[in-house]
């Protein structure tokens, strides 16, 4: 595929994804882990987009303490393309200094912001999809990647569609309508049933110049923070007053901070069988089960299952279940994980708890 010199990849890969707990720890984060395959998610989130992007135009926002990992991991990238937050402050200010640093090494960039913890399965549609998001962004749109919704998912922002814009190589591009936050079930089945909606994949493409206009206009505290911050945030460390800086930033999502103000947004739904690897019940999705459902993780022996259906084992030692349904059990050596299928998005109040009992060694 031909692209332009001036398409850069953002890929936020900061969080510490405590709904994968007890694999995900400070030290080794669900970006560094081997969730869908040998490689980690970090690995498949560049990989993906190799065929696009070349290594020099690929940037990377992520804590400090993951950078020599992840450079190891993909050591084609420039080091200097490694963005360091000093702490997390949530994707608003990640994706804010990723874009000043590519702004300020290039003023043409158009910007692909993307994610470090998601599956896509049809890879291929995935970069025909950016390449026709590019055209859109080239003509002013906040272009953002909807994913058409298979069921009603209540765990999902939605994005409502509004006049068509244009056709881009069998891509439609609309208008948007507004944005929704994570709906209850009915209003989810609603949404489903309208044909108007896509669910809100979190990635953006958009030009630099435009994306520093909108957080001058709506987010004026973090664009001066930024100003003072950009010019030394490519150190593997960084000094206490950068860290000062840092702590000022207010705590807010991309989406709060400038999508949901921003004029001239579109939307292109696509199909990519496209799953967010946020919790331990998605791997459910990007992975076959077994004829009662269950799935098997880890590299030791096979586990023995006697009249066990839909539970997921992670472990490389030999697990045993008999008589159980619907589980999730995680063997991280030094803890073990047992919970209701249901109930995964609850883990990361266990890592709350271990945080408020200053139990680290368990984090």
């Amino acid at each position: 595929m031909n692209m332009t010199e001036h398409y850069y990849a953002l890929i936020l890969a900061g969080g510490g994804g405590t709904r994968l707990w007890p694999l995900s720890r400070n030290t080794r984060p669900k970006q560094l882990l081997p969730l869908i395959d040998e490689r980690s998610m970090f690995q498949l989130s560049v990989d993906r987009i190799a065929p696009l992007f070349p290594p020099e135009r690929i940037y990377i926002v992520t804590g400090e303490q993951y950078v020599q990992a992840m450079r190891e991991q993909v050591p084609q990238i420039p080091a200097d393309n490694f963005i360091v937050e000093p702490f997390g402050r949530d994707s608003g200010p990640a994706a804010a200094l990723g874009a000043a640093v590519i702004h300020q090494h290039d003023p043409q960039a158009i910007i692909a912001q993307l994610a470090v913890d998601h599956h896509i399965g049809q890879p291929h549609a995935f970069l025909e999809l950016l390449t026709a998001a590019h055209q859109a962004a080239c003509d002013g749109y906040i272009v953002t990647l909807g994913i058409a919704p298979s069921y009603p998912a209540t765990g999902f922002g939605y994005i409502r569609q509004g006049d068509e814009i244009a056709n881009i190589n069998g891509f439609k591009c609309y208008h948007t309508r507004g944005f929704t936050e994570k709906p209850d079930e009915t209003t989810a089945q609603g949404f489903l049933d309208s044909g108007q909606y896509s669910w809100n994949s979190g990635m953006f493409i958009w030009q630099s110049a435009r994306a520093m206009d909108e957080f001058a206009t709506q987010q004026p505290q973090m664009y001066a923070l930024l100003q003072q911050i950009q010019s030394s945030v490519k150190a593997s460390t960084l000094s206490e007053d950068l860290r000062g800086i840092w702590e000022q930033m207010p705590k807010i999502s991309i989406d709060y901070a400038v999508m949901e103000g921003a004029k001239q947004m579109a939307v292109i739904p696509a199909d990519i069988s496209w799953n967010d690897v946020g919790s331990w019940s998605a791997l459910f999705d990007v992975h076959p089960v077994d004829e009662s459902g269950n799935l098997f993780r880890g590299k030791g022996a096979k586990p023995i299952t006697l009249d066990t259906t839909n539970t997921l084992v992670v472990s490389d030692r030999m697990v045993v279940t008999i008589g159980v349904e619907d589980l999730v059990v995680v063997d991280a050596d030094d803890v073990l994980l047992i919970c209701h299928k249901e109930r995964c998005q609850d883990v990361r109040e266990v890592v709350q708890q271990l945080r408020d009992t200053h139990r680290d060694e368990y984090l």
